[in-house]
């Protein structure tokens, strides 16, 4: 606003005779009436609102721009050309701005620029043509004051667009904090003023979706809008992976299928849902579902951790699980390797089979006589345990999932 404006610089050409700038001033008042009566028939979004002390005011704001324009062509010689307009230009940047705080894009006060200039022009031509003024000086003056609405009007709209990057970046702020809030498990009532303060509504539930930062983008447009983002750096997936943290809203029941279909071939883990203010516990999950080597695959479905629930609860403790697993197959430990594999994977299967030999046959791609043979040797080795309830629970629990290799040792 600084510098000299092409009103400013072209109205430094024109002259009006001291009556006829007079008799302008003098139907200011009548002219901003006018200009508002017009406005709110014409313009929907402000018709019924602008009432009152409201009307009062904006009334005053269009007498305090028409002036201005008045000023600017009455000045006297030497005069600084810009001064008279700074007000004005601040003023319309100011209006702009109330209007991106109350919701209202700018079609509406563009609508009343137009109308605005429309009556301005008609008053105010009428007026100096009454004074006797030149049609020349006439066309000069309505261009001067086309000019001038229309700078009032790119005012108006920066001040909206600032307004708008400003309070967009403050939410964002808001519901980075949230987030990180939500993951730290902070108190409900801490969580509720931080939600409040970032104009987000609680969800029912949330769940935690991580996957790789480059394929966030393309998951966020496909997810609820009040999805939350993590802005902290979240832990490094496989290969020292940069992971993002989502936080989806009501994604339980039926929807959790869906979220799983959007999120296909993203290399997405998904936690549990949880209600909003504990969706820490979904987080945890979710980390260590990948801790324990359970992340998705390329070009696969996401890892849904409600779909692991056994071998998340078996892994938790892998030296326990491994010291299990010794113990219930100490009776194959005198056998070769390769016979010893053979008769722990026929028990596995024959637990989880619940014992149908067609059943383990299929399983194992052999022949239901090999079953028999083998469950043959496994009886002679186990004796009376193989019927032994606590038994059957530990066979069970310690061959349920095989043994998986450490990450820097290849599977045997």
């Amino acid at each position: 606003m600084s510098e000299r404006s092409e009103a400013t610089r072209r109205a430094a050409r024109l002259e009006l005779d001291p009556p006829v700038t007079d008799a302008l001033h003098e139907r200011l008042p009548l002219l901003a009436a006018r200009t508002m009566t017009a406005i709110t028939a014409e313009v929907p979004s402000y018709s019924g609102t602008l009432t009152g002390q409201m009307r009062a005011k904006i009334e005053t704001a269009v007498q305090l721009a028409l002036g201005t324009f008045l000023k600017l062509i009455g000045r006297s010689e030497g005069a600084d050309p810009s001064t008279p307009l700074v007000g004005a230009l601040e003023a319309a940047y100011a209006l702009g701005s109330g209007e991106a705080r109350s919701g209202r894009s700018m079609d509406a006060l563009l609508a009343a620029y137009r109308v605005g200039a429309r009556v301005a022009w008609r008053e105010m031509s009428a007026t100096t043509v009454q004074g006797g003024l030149s049609a020349a000086t006439v066309a000069q003056f309505a261009e001067l004051m086309f000019a001038y609405i229309d700078e009032l009007s790119a005012a108006s709209v920066a001040g909206h667009a600032d307004e708008l990057a400003s309070a967009g970046r403050a939410r964002r702020r808001n519901l980075e904090r949230l987030s990180q809030r939500l993951l730290a498990g902070e108190p409900e009532e801490v969580l509720l003023r931080s939600a409040e303060q970032a104009d987000w509504p609680p969800p029912q539930t949330l769940t935690v979706v991580l996957l790789p930062r480059p394929n966030l983008r393309a998951a966020l447009a496909r997810l609820h809008p009040h999805t939350l983002e993590s802005g902290d750096d979240p832990p490094a997936g496989g290969a020292g992976e940069d992971l993002a943290v989502l936080l989806v809203p009501d994604t339980h029941g039926d929807r959790r299928r869906q979220l799983a279909r959007v999120l296909h071939g993203r290399r997405a883990v998904l936690g549990p849902a949880r209600p909003w203010v504990r969706v820490l516990s979904s987080y945890q999950r979710a980390l260590r579902a990948l801790s324990l080597g359970l992340g998705p695959t390329d070009d696969g479905p996401a890892l849904d951790t409600e779909e692991h629930l056994a071998e998340l609860m078996l892994r938790t403790d892998p030296e326990g699980l491994a010291d299990l697993r010794a113990r219930v197959l100490a009776p194959l430990a005198a056998l070769p390797p390769g016979t010893a594999e053979r008769l722990a994977e026929t028990l596995r299967s024959w637990l989880l089979h619940q014992g149908r030999r067609d059943d383990v046959a299929a399983d194992l791609f052999v022949h239901p006589q090999t079953v028999r043979y083998r469950m043959g040797q496994l009886r002679e080795l186990y004796g009376e345990r193989l019927t032994d309830p606590a038994t059957v629970l530990d066979l069970t629990v310690a061959l349920a999932f095989p043994p998986r290799a450490e990450p820097d040792e290849p599977a045997t």
